[in-house]
């Protein structure tokens, strides 16, 4: 099998579209819930 520039432009392409879509698992994710919540709330914390 022969590589050319088209067939590695497509193998970033798939493996970014991967990624993104393990990045948008991972944030929707109901076990980071709590950890999301108190980092959102950081902001609004007193000294």
């Amino acid at each position: 099998m022969e590589f050319d520039v088209n067939t590695l432009r497509s193998l970033a392409t798939v493996t970014s579209f991967i990624t993104f879509v393990g990045i948008i698992g991972w944030a929707y994710a109901r076990k980071n819930r709590s950890e999301f919540d108190k980092a959102a709330n950081l902001p609004f914390e007193q000294d």
